[in-house]
C-alpha cells in the first residue's frame, strides 16, 4: 500500500521513488485498452526504444520523443531521410540509438504498407481474458500470442518487435490485464 492508501502493482511502487511519473502512468495508462492506430504506433516505437532500458527513462523523455518524431505520425515518419536520422541522433532529449531510430522509421514504413489497420492487426493477437495474477511472479515475459504477434510483425517488415517487446506492448495497451489482483486499478 502506498501513501495514498492504494494498493498498486509492485513495479509501479518500486520505481516511483520520490517521483509520481511512474505511478501516474500505472494508474491512468498502463493496461488500459488502446485501440487508436496512431497511439499504438507510438507505443510500438517507445517499447523498442525501451529495450534494455528502464521504462521510467522513456516516460521522462516521452514528450521529447513526440516532438522529435512528429507526434509519431506514421505517414510523416515513413518519409524520414538520412538528414532526419542525423537530426535524431543529435537530439539529446531522446535515446540516441541508431538501430532504434532506424527501426522506428522502418516500422512507420511498415505501418503505411499494411493491408489492415494497425489496431486491428495488433488486437487480433490479444488472448482471451484471464484472471489477474496474484503477484508479479505469475506474470510471464513471453506468451504464445506475443510470439505470434512478433513473428507476424517481423514478416511485415517491423523491427525491434521480439516476443518480449510484443508482450510488453500487449500489457501496456490493455490486450492483457497484468495488474495484480489486489491492485486498485479497475479491470477493463
Amino acid at each position: 500500500m502506498t501513501e495514498d492508501g492504494r494498493i498498486r502493482c509492485g513495479w509501479a511502487v518500486d520505481a516511483a521513488g520520490d517521483s509520481t511519473l511512474y505511478r501516474d502512468y500505472h494508474d491512468s495508462e498502463w493496461g488500459r485498452p488502446l485501440r487508436d492506430s496512431g497511439a499504438l504506433f507510438e507505443r510500438i516505437s517507445l517499447e523498442a526504444f525501451q529495450s534494455g532500458l528502464s521504462w521510467l527513462i522513456i516516460l521522462r523523455k516521452r514528450g521529447n520523443f513526440r516532438a522529435a518524431f512528429d507526434g509519431f505520425d506514421a505517414d510523416t515518419v515513413a518519409k524520414y531521410t538520412d538528414d532526419d536520422v542525423e537530426r535524431l541522433m543529435a537530439d539529446t532529449g531522446i535515446v540516441r540509438n541508431r538501430a532504434k531510430v532506424l527501426a522506428t522509421i522502418a516500422n512507420a514504413r511498415a505501418v503505411t504498407e499494411l493491408d489492415v489497420d494497425l489496431a486491428e492487426l495488433l488486437w487480433s493477437f490479444a488472448p482471451p481474458a484471464r484472471p489477474r495474477p496474484a503477484d508479479l511472479a505469475q506474470v510471464p515475459a513471453v506468451t504464445p500470442e506475443s510470439t505470434a504477434m512478433a513473428k507476424e510483425l517481423k514478416r511485415r517488415g517491423f523491427k525491434f518487435v521480439g516476443p518480449t517487446t510484443a508482450y510488453a506492448l500487449m500489457q501496456a495497451t490493455g490486450m492483457v490485464d497484468d495488474h495484480i489482483a489486489a491492485c486498485w486499478v479497475p479491470a477493463q
